[in-house]
C-alpha cells in the first residue's frame, strides 16, 4: 500500500509531530516520511480530507457480532466494516454466539472470517464452557489458537471458587480473565436501575449492591491469587471507588464503562422505550458524575461501545421482555466528544490496547501505518442513516454528535 496524506494534523502523544499539520508518506503499508508539502513523485494516491485529523488507530475492547448462530443481528464481515467506518482499527469479538465461542476451532473459525479486513479482529473466549459457569473452558488452548482474554458476556460467576481457579490457572500464561460485575442472587429479574424510577414505572430494580458486591468479591479473590482481572462495563459510583482503592493497592486490575452508561440515566426509561434497555442499566445522574470523575483521574482504563446488536423482534415487545443492548459503534466518538475534549476522547479511545495484547504502535517514521482519520469539528444529529449495523437497535437516534469519522488505514488497507 502506497499513500500520501496531505496536511493532517496529528492527535498522537507518542507522535514526535504531536499537535501538528503533517504530509505523511506510506510506502508498503509503512511511514516512510512525515513533513509539511512533501512532493509525491511516484504519483501515489493522495488523500486531502476537509478539517483532516489523525491518531492512533482506535481500539474497542467489547462488541458483539453474533456469528456464528446469530447472524440476523449481525455478520462478522458487516461488523469489520461497521467498526473501519466507526474509526476502529481493532475490535475484541464476544462470545456470545450460537455456539459459545469455548474451543480452539472456534476461535480458529474467527479468525478466518476476518483474515482480509481493515480491521483487527481480537476473539474473547468464553471463560466457562457454554458460558454456563460451571467448568472452565479450555483457557490455554484458545490462548494458543488467538484468544486476547477470557470472558461470559453479561453473565457472573456465581461460583467464587470457580474465579479463584481462573485466575491461578490463567496466571501460568499471562492470560486475562474478565468478570462481569453483577450478583445475580441481588439483581434477580431486574430490568432497570432501583430507584425512585423504577417504582414509579413499576419494573423490577436492579441495585447498585448488586454490582458493588461482585466487584467487592471479585477484588478479594484478586488481591489472594494475585492474578489478572478485568472488570467490564461498571455501572456505579461504588464500583469507580472499589477499584480506585485495588489501585492504590497496586492489585493487577482494570475495568472499562460502556459510553451509553455516561451519557444516559434511568431518567431516559419514563416511555418504557426499549432501546434504553442495558445491562448493566443506565444509573442515576450521581453514579455518572462519578464514571466520568474515575475517568479523569484513571480509575476507569477504557471505554467501549458495548456494542451489541439486537434484531427488531427482541426489542420491540413488552419491557420485561426486550433483550437487553444497544448498537455503539457508529455513535462512539461523537458521543465522547459531547463530554471530552478531542484530545480526550483519542486518548480514551487509543488506551487498552496493551491489555488485551495489541501492539501499541505511533505516528513516527518506519512505524507501520495504523490510524484513524476524523473531523473532530462537525455537528449532527445521529439518525438511521449513520447506522451501517444491520440491526438498528441504538439509544443514540435522535441525539445530538460532535465530530465524524472519515475511516480508518489499517493492515495495509485503506477503508474511507
Amino acid at each position: 500500500m502506497n499513500l500520501l496524506i496531505k496536511s493532517a494534523f496529528i492527535i498522537d502523544t507518542k507522535s514526535d509531530f504531536h499537535n501538528s499539520s503533517q504530509d505523511i508518506l506510506i510506502e508498503k503499508g509503512s511511514i516512510s516520511k512525515i513533513g509539511q508539502q512533501l512532493d509525491n513523485p511516484n504519483n501515489y494516491k493522495e488523500i486531502a480530507l476537509d478539517n483532516l485529523h489523525i491518531s492512533q488507530g482506535w481500539f474497542d475492547s467489547s462488541v458483539c457480532f453474533g456469528e456464528p448462530g446469530f447472524e440476523d443481528r449481525e455478520t462478522i464481515e458487516n461488523g469489520l466494516k461497521t467498526a473501519a467506518k466507526s474509526g476502529f482499527t481493532a475490535v475484541a469479538m464476544q462470545a456470545n454466539t450460537y455456539p459459545v465461542i469455548d474451543s480452539n476451532s472456534a476461535i480458529f473459525f474467527v479468525n478466518s472470517k476476518a483474515q482480509d479486513s481493515a480491521v483487527t479482529l481480537l476473539p474473547i473466549g468464553a471463560l466457562t464452557k457454554n458460558s454456563e459457569s460451571v467448568d472452565l473452558a479450555e483457557l490455554y488452548d484458545m490462548r494458543t489458537a488467538g484468544a486476547v482474554a477470557f470472558s461470559d458476556y453479561k453473565l457472573p460467576i456465581s461460583n467464587p471458587n470457580l474465579l479463584k481457579i481462573a485466575l491461578q490457572y490463567a496466571s501460568n500464561f499471562n492470560g486475562l480473565v474478565c468478570s462481569f460485575p453483577q450478583e445475580k442472587r441481588i439483581s434477580g429479574n431486574g430490568v432497570m436501575n432501583e430507584n425512585v424510577m423504577s417504582t414509579s414505572l413499576g419494573l423490577k430494580g436492579n441495585p447498585n449492591l448488586a454490582e458493588a458486591l461482585q466487584v467487592t468479591r471479585d477484588l478479594y479473590i484478586l488481591e489472594y491469587t494475585n492474578g489478572k482481572l478485568h472488570i467490564p462495563t461498571i455501572s456505579t459510583a461504588e464500583s469507580v471507588d472499589l477499584i480506585r482503592q485495588a489501585k492504590k493497592k497496586k492489585m493487577d486490575v482494570t475495568c472499562s464503562v460502556a459510553i451509553h452508561n455516561l451519557l444516559f440515566s434511568d431518567n431516559h426509561l419514563k416511555e418504557f422505550e426499549t432501546a434504553y434497555k442495558v445491562n448493566p442499566p443506565l444509573r442515576t445522574q450521581q453514579d455518572i458524575d462519578a464514571l466520568i470523575e474515575g475517568i479523569k483521574d484513571g480509575t476507569i482504563d477504557m471505554v467501549t461501545s458495548d456494542h451489541n446488536p439486537i434484531t427488531i423482534e427482541d426489542k420491540k415487545v413488552e419491557f420485561d421482555h426486550a433483550a437487553y443492548g444497544t448498537i455503539g459503534l457508529e455513535s462512539a466518538f461523537g458521543a465522547l466528544q459531547t463530554l471530552f475534549t478531542t484530545k480526550k476522547t483519542i486518548a480514551l479511545l487509543t488506551k487498552g490496547k496493551t491489555r488485551f495484547s495489541l501492539e501499541n504502535s505511533s505516528i513516527n517514521e518506519g512505524e507501520i501505518a495504523n490510524f484513524t482519520l476524523f473531523n473532530p469539528d462537525t455537528k449532527y444529529t445521529f439518525g438511521l442513516e449513520h447506522i451501517v449495523s444491520k440491526s438498528k437497535n441504538s439509544m443514540f437516534l435522535n441525539t445530538n454528535l460532535e465530530g465524524s469519522v472519515y475511516g480508518i488505514i489499517s493492515n495495509k488497507k485503506i477503508s474511507l
